[in-house]
C-alpha cells in the first residue's frame, strides 16, 4: 500500500514538473515577469520630481495653456510625470495619468511597427506594391516602402472624402477610403518615389494592408504584435466605423474650451491616426523597442534611417519616425494633431531620453519647448532653430 502511494505521489510530481515546463507555462512565466518589470519601470515618486521640469510644466500650463499629460524619462527612469487640466471641460473632470488620448499622427510609428512585424515574419516585403493586395488600386508602382516614407505621391483622402462620402454621420473604414480612391481616382500629388509629401493616405493604406495580410482587424492585430508585447494595457485602435461614439473620456478641444471637437466620419480610418494611448504606455513602448521585444534590431534600426532629403541637414523621415540628427546625436520623434488633440513623442536614442506630451487642447503650447530641451541637456527640437549649415541659431 505504501509503495502504491509513493508511486502515485511520484507520478503527480512528475506531471506537475512537465506541466510547469510546457511552452504555455514558460510563456506565462515570461509574461508574469515582464508585467512585474513594467510595474517597476512605472514607479514614480512625485516628491523626487525634477524641480526644473516641474517649474517649466507649470509655466507651460499657466502661460501657454497646455492641457494634458506629460511623462519624461532618462536612462529608463521616470524623472517627471503629471496631469494638467480637464479631460472634458463641460464636465470639469480632471485628467488622470492613465487618461487615454487620441494619438493622432503619433499613431504612425506604431503602424510602422505593425508593418515591420509582417516583414520580419516574411508575410510582406517592402518592395511589394499596393496593387499586389488591391489589383484595382488606380495608382500603380507604389511600394510599401514608399508608403512608410511618404513618397507615394498619393492624394490625401482626408481632403478628398469630404465631397464624396455621403453619410457624414457614419464612420468610414480604411477599405471604404481605399474604395473611394478606386472609384473616383482623384489626381495624385506626384510620381511614385518622386519626393517627400507627408500625407495621411499613406498610413491609411498601410492600415488596410495590415488587415489584408494578417487576416485580422487592425486593432486586434496591433494588440497582438505591438501593444501586448510592449505591456501597453491602456492602448487600443478605436474607429468610429465600429463605435457610434468612440469610448474615451478625454475630449479634444480646438484652441479654446468652448470648441470641443465632435467625432465624425474621418475618425473611422485608423493607422494614420485612431490609436488611443497614455503617456505611461508610450514610455513602456520605448523600453520594449530598446529591448527588442517588438521587432529585431536590424529592422528597427532601418526604421530610423533618414530616407528623404534632410531639411537644414537635420530633419528627415524614416519608416514612421521623423528623424532629427544634430551633431553626434540621433533623435526619432513624431508629432500629432487631429480633432482637438495635439501631441509630441520624442526618443533621444543617444542619451536615452523619452518625452511624451499628450494634449487635448490643440493650441500652440507645444510649439516652443526650447527650455525643456535645455533642462534635459539635449538638442533643441525645433526646425527653425537651425541655419542652413545645421547650426543652432539663438533667438
Amino acid at each position: 500500500m505504501r509503495i502504491k502511494y509513493i508511486n502515485t505521489l511520484f507520478v503527480a510530481l512528475l506531471f506537475n514538473v512537465v506541466a510547469c515546463s510546457s511552452p504555455e507555462a514558460k510563456q506565462k512565466e515570461i509574461v508574469k515577469k515582464q508585467i512585474e518589470k513594467d510595474s517597476i519601470s512605472l514607479v514614480y515618486n512625485p516628491d523626487s520630481a525634477d524641480r526644473e521640469i516641474e517649474a517649466f510644466m507649470q509655466h507651460l500650463h499657466q502661460k501657454a495653456a497646455f492641457n494634458g499629460n506629460v511623462l519624461i524619462a532618462k536612462k529608463g527612469k521616470i524623472i517627471y510625470q503629471g496631469s494638467f487640466g480637464w479631460a472634458n471641460y463641460l464636465k470639469k473632470d480632471s485628467l488622470k495619468i492613465d487618461s487615454k488620448f487620441e494619438l493622432a499622427s503619433v499613431s504612425k510609428p506604431l503602424t510602422s511597427l505593425g508593418i515591420l512585424k509582417l516583414v520580419e515574419t516574411e508575410k510582406l516585403k517592402l518592395d511589394q506594391t499596393v496593387n499586389d493586395f488591391f489589383p484595382a488600386f488606380p495608382y500603380p508602382g507604389i511600394t510599401i516602402q514608399m508608403l512608410l516614407t511618404h513618397r507615394s505621391g498619393l492624394p490625401n483622402y482626408v481632403y478628398f472624402a469630404e465631397g464624396v462620402w455621403k453619410d457624414k454621420k457614419k464612420g468610414m473604414t480604411n477599405m471604404d477610403a481605399v474604395n473611394l480612391l478606386i472609384e473616383h481616382k482623384p489626381n495624385r500629388y506626384g510620381a511614385p518615389n518622386g519626393r517627400f509629401h507627408y500625407n495621411n493616405s499613406n498610413y491609411m493604406v498601410l492600415g488596410v494592408i495590415i488587415e489584408k495580410v494578417s487576416g485580422k482587424d487592425f486593432g486586434a492585430y496591433m494588440k497582438e504584435v505591438v501593444f501586448d508585447p510592449a505591456g501597453m494595457k491602456n492602448t487600443a485602435a478605436l474607429s468610429k466605423a465600429r463605435y457610434e461614439t468612440i469610448p474615451t473620456n478625454v475630449v479634444g478641444h480646438d484652441k479654446v474650451w468652448r470648441r470641443s471637437v465632435v467625432q465624425n466620419y474621418l475618425d473611422g480610418p485608423v493607422g494614420d491616426k485612431g490609436i488611443y494611448s497614455t503617456v505611461q504606455d508610450l514610455f513602456l513602448l520605448d523600453i520594449a523597442l530598446k529591448e527588442g521585444r517588438i521587432v529585431n534590431k536590424a529592422l528597427l534600426d532601418s526604421a530610423y534611417v533618414p530616407r528623404n532629403d534632410a531639411k537644414r541637414n537635420l530633419f528627415s523621415y524614416g519608416y514612421g519616425w521623423r528623424t532629427f540628427s544634430p551633431h553626434n546625436t540621433q533623435v526619432v520623434y513624431h508629432t500629432g494633431w487631429w480633432h482637438g488633440f495635439r501631441n509630441l513623442y520624442v526618443r533621444d536614442l543617444t542619451d536615452d531620453v523619452t518625452i511624451v506630451l499628450l494634449s487635448n487642447m490643440a493650441n500652440g503650447s507645444l510649439v516652443n519647448l526650447d527650455s525643456l530641451y535645455k533642462i534635459l541637456k539635449m538638442p533643441v527640437l525645433r526646425q527653425n532653430a537651425y541655419n542652413a549649415n545645421g547650426d543652432f541659431v539663438v533667438n
